[in-house]
């Protein structure tokens, strides 16, 4: 347990992270409508061993049980995702009474808690209704999404403070419309750049939707994946790869939100595949916000490789570099640079760590989840934050991914990432050793040196 010396700044927000579609189940109750990852996990061939989201975590059904898990971990924020076709069925139309009273009763039972509500958004369940009809490469979407964000300000607006509009939008646009691999299942650069451009588009006119009914001391975000970026050798090759790839991961995000503009150099790379941008975009992208939220789980490690789309860079993990159970390189300073990067270079007036966490074999025995790698990767990357905040970077919260082990995207239930273990078969949770710690850190504020 951490013996604290090293003392976060008062208020500081210790949180944990789920989503929807992850942890909720229910997919057919209470009049909820198909959203895209219903549709692709079903696909087969899509997720390991056939798995779905149906029942995933039950949380839909145990969410007070797993709020006062949250009580006993001592967290002060939670973050969550609103599933849009709970509330949109059809993605458009009149709000659906029983969606909108789930997520009322979620975030009374937080507050009663004590727990501060992080709502997000879009965590990646568009409405399969939407998709059909063009999804985000759409600009319809757009538009309802910012209907989506409207009634939830109505809804909840004086019960939440803490507001997050998108989720990744590199990873929704890139690994579902470039890769394929997650949802809807695309394989086209130029549908991934135009959904890209209007994710960031849909964030800014949330922005605009939520301030015009949301209490003037509401919090307004968005949350990035970000990495950290460093050539492999020392080639220049290998340099302008690093640099390609910190444009495509970092800078086509970064830039349009916080300087209005995207970068020249991947605007130049990307050719014909670059999006269709309206005269008023940029402007809409850009709206001040409140706070950014950072999601960092490893560095990028780049080598040239001309076979490699769309920018020529292969990732590598150095020889010798501990990873985890999916393949990441553990690499924590990794997140102090990602902080003082953004810090440097696009100033947002606050940072939150939304997500960071890892997945490892866990094992229940006698009980009991014992999971020290875990507990190291939580806690180094701590130190991490607190050297940042230290060198003067604006860190209000960290938010461990995952609260709940949980349905893992294309992984489907083979990794978990959560400091609490779900049995799937009965749905039991044990709070893990890693839970203990993080926990205990909660408590004292602080983790020891």
């Amino acid at each position: 347990m951490p013996s604290a010396d090293v003392r976060f700044p008062e208020g500081f927000v210790w949180g944990a992270a789920t989503s929807s579609y992850q942890i909720e189940g229910a997919v057919t109750e209470d009049g909820r409508g198909a959203s895209i990852w219903d549709t692709f996990s079903h696909t087969p061939g899509t997720i390991a061993n056939g798995d779905t989201g149906d029942v995933a975590s039950d949380h839909y059904h145990r969410f007070r049980d797993d709020i006062g898990l949250m009580r006993e971990l001592g967290l002060t924020g939670y973050r969550f995702s609103v599933a849009w076709p709970r509330i949109f069925p059809e993605g458009r139309g009149r709000p659906y009474p029983a969606g909108l009273d789930f997520y009322k009763r979620l975030v009374d039972e937080l507050l009663l808690a004590g727990i501060e509500p992080f709502l997000t958004l879009y965590h990646w369940d568009l409405p399969q209704a939407l998709q059909d009809a063009g999804g985000w490469e759409h600009r319809d979407t757009v538009s309802r999404f910012a209907e989506f964000a409207h009634t939830m300000a109505v809804a909840l607006d004086t019960e939440v403070g803490q507001w997050i509009t998108v989720n990744e939008p590199w990873v929704a646009s890139i690994l579902g419309n470039l890769h394929g691999i997650h949802a809807p299942g695309k394989r086209d650069l130029k549908a991934a750049l135009q959904v890209a451009h209007h994710l960031l588009v849909a964030h800014g006119e949330a922005v605009g939707a939520l301030r015009a009914e949301l209490p003037a001391t509401a919090k307004i975000g968005i949350a990035l994946s970000l990495t950290h970026t460093e050539p492999f050798g020392d080639s220049q090759a290998d340099a302008e790869a690093a640099e390609r790839e910190d444009g495509f991961i970092n800078r086509w995000f970064l830039d349009p939100l916080y300087r209005g503009r995207y970068p020249d150099d991947m605007w130049e790379w990307y050719g014909e595949a670059v999006p269709e941008v309206r005269a008023t975009d940029l402007a809409t992208i850009s709206v001040p916000t409140d706070f950014m939220g950072i999601n960092y789980y490893f560095r990028d490690v780049v080598a040239y490789d001309r076979s490699e789309r769309p920018v020529e860079a292969r990732s590598i993990v150095p020889a010798g570099q501990p990873v985890t159970a999916v393949g990441w390189e553990v690499y924590p300073p990794g997140l102090y640079e990602t902080l003082t990067r953004v810090h440097r270079d696009y100033a947002p007036a606050l940072i939150h760590i939304t997500e960071n966490g890892a997945a490892f074999e866990d094992r229940l025995i006698d009980g009991r989840v014992d999971d020290p790698e875990r507990e190291s990767y939580i806690h180094r990357h701590l130190h991490e934050v607190h050297r940042a905040i230290a060198a003067g970077v604006p860190v209000g919260g960290y938010f461990v991914w995952s609260l709940l082990d949980n349905f893992e995207w294309s992984a489907g239930y083979a990794i978990r990432f959560g400091i609490v273990y779900v049995d799937y078969a009965t749905q039991a949770r044990t709070v893990k050793r890693s839970g203990h710690w993080y926990a205990e850190a909660a408590r004292e504020n602080g983790i020891s040196s």
